[in-house]
């Protein structure tokens, strides 16, 4: 581990350099960067996220369902608006919750979040085939809310309890997505398309999201003392602004490199099982395919977070956005069994490396532990926009005669983008640091 000690002349706080990454020197004096409180707070994440953006990532298996049996009334386009405005409200909800976070409302939002989102899961179980808007309500606005809620506190609880291993913790946490993205839509595929039907399938797995979110309730914990060292630390120091926010070049280049990518990042998660089936890919085969996406995730939501620490966010998350585009535009040479499960476990690895490297990048970019909340909240409101319409923009080029390649290409060209963004994002970053940091 290399060291570099920085000061600035302008009244910024001391940093100190730790493998390419500036971490202010007084969050490394009073965050323990482990222990056992720590560890069963990335646990309890671990459970929220294997229940939350688990669940969403099994959404292929409702996007196929809806399609062919539960709302052949509708497009795939109508259809594809429930995922997206499910995955666009936990985003547009960000400085809410951002904010309630840095004010300490922790655990009001994970205990309100929690309830909530369990309470909409049971709800659809109850929807009628051909009610759109039962399902929309249910999916899309009742179990979005109570994303909204615990997605971002669960990430951000996370400067509280590390700085230098903060990527690794944050990796670890965010492959819950992953597991959860490998069980479920096995679970949902076996009980949804299955004797049981959808009402039942529904409901069980509402039963087995319930107490995990109950059990990560009970695990997860701030450090109040590190908020309240930060405030009194600030207490002669104006608090960061929205104006603040939307003036750094480098941070605000992220947030539009993050909108790029959005458009085009779910699209395989949305159609990959409609896809194979659609290529005449054994059924027994195509319900997996959701869960390949999510075997990869396990893989890269850690090894490119363990480099992160070593080589710096930026150094790692933009090849890693590259790549992303590179797997959504294979899908355009594949059409046999081999080449959709290689597709699909790298697609999962690169899609889950560029999610879970996002929190720790915008947590380099802060200048305060009791700034994360605010930042990580307005890029996903940002952020937001692209999830609503991405996925309904894909399902139009779609059309009914299922025209895969324009969808395909409209994703990849998107994500590439974002890539090219965030090299900007960087190259003003470290111009900056260099200016305010002189060695």
């Amino acid at each position: 581990m290399s060291t570099d000690r920085r000061s600035s002349n302008s009244g910024s706080p001391v940093h100190e350099e730790v493998n390419g990454k500036m971490i202010p020197e007084k969050d490394l004096d009073r965050i323990p960067d482990g222990g056992l409180r720590a560890w069963f707070t990335v646990f309890g994440g671990w459970l929220i996220y294997f229940c939350g953006l688990g669940y969403f990532n099994a959404y292929g298996v409702f996007q196929d369902f809806y399609v062919r049996e539960f709302l052949t009334n509708k497009t795939p386009s109508d259809i594809a608006w429930i995922g997206s405005f499910q995955i666009a409200l936990q985003f547009f909800l960000g400085i809410p919750v951002g904010m309630a976070f840095d004010a300490g409302y922790f655990h009001h939002l994970m205990i309100t979040g929690s309830i909530l989102y369990c309470f909409s899961l049971f709800m659809l179980s109850l929807a009628q085939p051909g009610h759109f808007y039962q399902v929309f309500l249910a999916q899309g606005v009742g179990m979005g809310l109570g994303q909204a809620m615990t997605f971002l506190p669960a990430v951000s609880v996370l400067a509280h309890h590390f700085s230098r291993r903060r990527g690794f913790a944050m990796g670890v946490m965010l492959s819950g997505a992953s597991i959860g993205g490998i069980v479920l839509p096995i679970m949902l595929n076996k009980l949804v398309f299955g004797p049981q039907g959808f009402a039942l399938g529904v409901r069980t797995s509402a039963g087995v999201v319930t107490g995990l979110m109950a059990m990560a309730n009970i695990l997860m914990r701030t450090r109040p003392e590190v908020l309240k060292a930060s405030a009194s630390e600030r207490s002669d120091v104006r608090r960061i602004s929205f104006t603040d926010l939307l003036r750094d070049l480098p941070y605000m280049t992220c947030v539009a490199a993050g909108v790029l990518v959005t458009l085009g990042l779910f699209y395989p998660i949305f159609y990959m099982q409609l896809f194979s089936i659609k290529h005449g890919i054994d059924e027994d085969i195509a319900f997996y395919t959701v869960s390949f996406i999510n075997a990869g995730g396990v893989i890269g939501r850690l090894l490119p977070n363990f480099l992160a620490d070593l080589f710096g966010s930026y150094n790692v998350s933009i090849p890693i956005t590259f790549l992303c585009s590179l797997s959504v535009l294979l899908l355009l040479g594949i059409h046999e069994i081999a080449g959709v499960v290689i597709v699909s476990i790298f697609y999962g690895a690169m899609n889950g490396a560029y999610i879970s490297l996002t929190p720790a990048l915008l947590s380099e970019l802060s200048n305060e532990v009791s700034e994360v909340g605010t930042r990580m909240g307005l890029w996903f409101s940002f952020v937001a926009i692209a999830a609503l319409f991405g996925q309904p923009i894909n399902g139009a080029l779609l059309t009914e005669e299922f025209l895969w390649n324009r969808g395909t290409i409209f994703s990849g060209v998107c994500v590439s983008a974002g890539g090219l963004m965030l090299i900007l994002s960087r190259f003003l970053f470290l111009n900056r640091t260099k200016k305010s940091h002189p060695a």
